[in-house]
């Protein structure tokens, strides 16, 4: 709570919401913006991979762009997973999903200002296959989201030292990679507010459940997956903490050393372990020849 009081009374943090505001009212506007109906007359026309690309770049763009002010995260179900794994304010949260649904109508309704309306169709609302059902769209949700939200978080670990590539890219490269597959399934929401916003500018709530509760629970369960077993500073402590502790902070928490494991030939018979406490183990191993 005292966080969430502090937060309120930083100008930061009100920056912070109007660049979540702006970044997904850019999202919707150009994503979106993919799935007008085009001149049928053209040839050689993929729609899956024009939108799937779209959205990817325009995610990776936008986080690029605003990563350093609110964190980018444009998306109610990454929100959603940082206030879980406790990386963000009661307060941010609240307010980030608020300021991302408004940037999202305010996208979709300029869009749909700024477009003939021949060209409208449905205005990138994300809608069911006609052979789906509900629950087995949530499913494709679910897990489609958690790719996102797992990559979100792999990207953003501070304490990994292996891999010194583009976040912003290999979170724009997670979402293309989701929508190819799921475009045909479901449109590919992976984000409540991309969704939220179209439906409001067109008034379509058809199965829209499957939007909020499907990405948010895949997100919240990549959050906690990867924060609390796969982080590079994972470990038991940094759990009971997680659940016990009212000053959690991820930062707090070190980067827990590998034991390196070796494996050489050698023409001694014996298998041994050096098990000095300072000194990574090495397992010496025989390779048998096949008879």
């Amino acid at each position: 709570m005292a966080t969430s009081i502090d937060d309120l009374k930083s100008v930061y943090f009100w920056r912070a919401v109007v660049a979540e505001l702006i970044g997904t009212l850019l999202l919707v506007f150009v994503g979106c913006g993919s799935c007008l109906s085009l001149d049928e007359e053209k040839t050689n026309y993929n729609p899956v991979v024009q939108i799937a690309f779209c959205f990817g770049l325009s995610v990776g763009t936008i986080v690029w762009g605003i990563a350093h002010i609110s964190g980018g995260h444009i998306n109610p179900a990454v929100t959603s997973a940082f206030f879980i794994t406790r990386r963000i304010s009661f307060a941010k949260a609240i307010f980030y999903i608020a300021a991302q649904c408004i940037g999202a109508i305010l996208g979709a309704l300029i869009l749909k200002g700024v477009t003939p309306y021949q060209r409208w169709g449905a205005l990138g609302t994300t809608a069911l296959n006609k052979e789906m059902e509900a629950g087995r769209a949530f499913g494709v949700e679910f897990m489609i989201t958690f790719v996102l939200v797992f990559t979100v978080f792999a990207a953003c670990d501070g304490k990994r030292t292996d891999l010194k590539g583009s976040g912003p890219l290999s979170i724009g490269l997670s979402v293309t990679m989701c929508h190819l597959f799921a475009i045909p399934l479901t449109g590919s929401s992976m984000n409540c507010a991309r969704s939220f916003g179209p439906a409001v500018a067109m008034n379509n709530w058809e199965n829209h459940w499957v939007y909020w509760i499907g990405p948010i629970l895949g997100g919240v369960v990549a959050g906690l997956l990867y924060e609390y077993i796969f982080a590079a500073n994972a470990s038991m402590n940094k759990i009971m903490e997680f659940l016990l502790s009212s000053r959690y902070d991820t930062e707090d928490f070190p980067a827990q050393e590998q034991k390196l494991k070796i494996l050489v030939d050698s023409d001694d018979d014996n298998i041994f372990n050096k098990t000095d406490e300072n000194v990574p183990m090495i397992v010496h191993e025989k390779h048998l020849e096949s008879s």
